[in-house]
């Protein structure tokens, strides 16, 4: 009952902090000054002459691209090296070697592009200095980028008869600085207080009860877990992630944990309505994002807490922390998935395989529900202006949103944005099931050990690093080809949303008439809705069935992989 009381608070706060942080979030963006954060404009001044960077610039699409992709192959490089020469650098107590070279592009990429997916465990590969100076400023600058290019389509929805949508770097410092940099450092006292660590002391070595010797991990846990929730990045300090004691120690740190997945990427919805002026606008996208969550919560629960003929016991904790219990672990699974977060807390191999196709499906669709820090939004605007095309020709009308005709070229860059992940989970996964290293990483055959494929290749292509937990992906295989599914991902999100924000940024706005198709109704809605159902369909109905469908269906009829 406990647990039931306890989701009915986390909606509760869930539309307190929407409307709260998401119009902070409008106004800091929109230039506007508090005088509480007078240190954090002091820093975002000295920030920009540092490094002589002029914030007033009003960049084109092509120039902000430039930008961005400068600054992320910096953060690559940097990343990459620090972990090849992990053995020479400082705060390296247990005296790690070098990342293997196949292992540290992945995990480069992974990190740079918001995935964080890891093919390692933490405590046993990495000191402290790659945490602290590479993962963790990643974690930053990948929300931070993600955010910015928000703003920017934002513009190119605002604006009329310009070709400028910002400044790449004014944007992604106001990012950092006013919101990621102060959340972060509040979540992360507050972890500590729940009895995360956050020193750089040695590993200690104790005595159990049974009389065994034990090595205890230490490190700066609390503020790589504070911005890996917050910023929708997911990648844990420790191996197995947020069911590690360490990196979840109390059931109050589970519920903020949870809550800090998705309250950026759903207060980003309602920074979009302040900022394009329709509220209204906003509320059908965010109900819209509401309502697949929910369902997806449901029949994940639904399956999860129905009898297992293999398993007759009641409730199946089998993969699950038993602190947390079913409840708390379904509903961190489909948030988990819902935004690019990739964090667990219970293993989703172990989740009843309707349960996990949720988890898949929340993937495939590109996390449009909330979403990562800024793509995620972006993503469900793809779906929103396909949804005003397609809407457009089966009335015979111009299809406008918010007074811009939306014609070919968007359209283009829409539906590469969409097509291209799904080109990439599905061919990628046809290439693990075909290739004998590949399958020689399984730990299950049958449709279980093709699901486990099929999400390594969701998870990257939808940025979002979680995993099923039964793949052995340290392999030059895997980390080849799932760093490359991550990095053109990215881009295809990125890339569109910018080009997209260009085109839409020289238009002239349509004043609205009798004859406008409205976006602002449940009409819209459930179009929209719709539309994501149907490309999902499309895009992968026939590879569920072979994975958790089909495998529901056997392990009812006693059969088990």
């Amino acid at each position: 009952m406990s647990e039931f009381v306890e989701v009915g608070i986390f909606f509760a706060l869930f539309s307190l902090s929407v409307v709260l942080l998401g119009t902070y979030m409008a106004n800091i963006f929109d230039g506007k000054k508090y005088r509480v954060l007078f240190p954090l404009q002091c820093l975002e001044r000295w920030t920009y002459r540092a490094c002589r960077i002029d914030p007033n610039e009003d960049m084109d699409w092509k120039t902000y691209l430039k930008a961005l992709f400068f600054l992320n192959s910096i953060g690559f490089l940097l990343l990459f090296i620090f972990e090849l020469l992990q053995k020479y650098l400082p705060l390296n107590p247990q005296n790690f070697p070098g990342v293997e070279w196949s292992l540290a592009f992945n995990t480069a990429i992974s990190f740079v592009t918001n995935t964080n997916w890891q093919a390692y465990a933490g405590e046993s590969t990495l000191g402290y200095f790659v945490p602290l100076f590479g993962l963790t400023v990643q974690n930053f600058l990948s929300a931070a980028t993600g955010n910015a290019v928000l703003l920017a389509l934002i513009r190119g929805l605002k604006r009329k008869n310009q070709t400028g949508i910002g400044n790449f770097w004014q944007d992604i410092t106001r990012t950092c600085v006013y919101l990621l940099l102060p959340l972060s450092i509040i979540f992360a006292v507050f972890l500590v207080s729940q009895g995360m660590p956050q020193n750089i002391k040695p590993y200690i070595s104790v005595t159990t009860v049974e009389g065994e010797n034990q090595i205890i991990p230490m490190g700066p846990v609390a503020s790589q877990v504070a911005i890996k929730q917050l910023g929708t990045n997911g990648g844990g300090f420790f191996g197995v992630n947020s069911t590690h004691p360490f990196e979840n120690p109390t059931p109050l740190s589970n519920f903020f944990e949870t809550f800090a997945i998705f309250c950026i990427p759903a207060s980003a919805v309602y920074m979009f309505g302040k900022q394009i002026g329709s509220t209204r606008q906003a509320m059908i996208l965010l109900f819209s994002m509401i309502f697949l969550w929910i369902a997806g919560l449901l029949i994940a629960s639904f399956f999860q807490t129905s009898k297992n003929p293999f398993l007759p016991i009641e409730p199946i904790l089998e993969g699950m922390e038993t602190r947390f219990g079913t409840v708390r672990s379904v509903l961190w699974e489909t948030l988990t998935t819902d935004t690019s977060n990739g964090s667990v807390n219970c293993m989703h191999e172990s989740l009843a395989p309707i349960t996990g196709g949720v988890a898949l499906f929340n993937l495939m669709i590109g996390e449009v529900i909330f979403g990562g820090v800024g793509v995620g939004l972006c993503g469900m605007l793809m779906f929103v202006l396909l949804t005003v095309f397609l809407s457009g020709l089966m009335v015979g009308r111009t299809p406008e949103y918010l007074g811009k005709k939306i014609e070919k070229n968007e359209i283009l860059w829409v539906m590469l944005a969409i097509l291209v992940p799904c080109a990439l989970i599905l061919v990628g996964s046809a290439f693990g099931c075909s290739i004998q290293c590949s399958l020689n990483s399984l730990n299950n055959k049958g449709p279980h050990g093709f699901s486990s494929i099929l999400y390594a290749f969701s998870s990257a292509a939808g940025n979002n690093g979680s995993s099923f937990a039964g793949l052995n992906a340290n392999t030059y295989f895997y980390n080849f080809s799932l760093g490359v599914t991550m990095l053109i991902a990215r881009g295809a999100i990125l890339v569109p949303s910018l080009a997209v924000a260009a085109s839409l940024c020289q238009k002239k706005s349509i004043p609205y008439s009798a004859s406008t198709f409205q976006t602002d109704t449940v009409l819209f809605g459930i179009l929209l809705i719709g539309v994501i159902f149907i490309v999902a369909a499309l895009s992968f109905f026939p590879a569920l069935s072979l994975g958790p469908i089909i495998e529901q269906l056997l392990m009812r009829s006693g059969t088990a992989f």
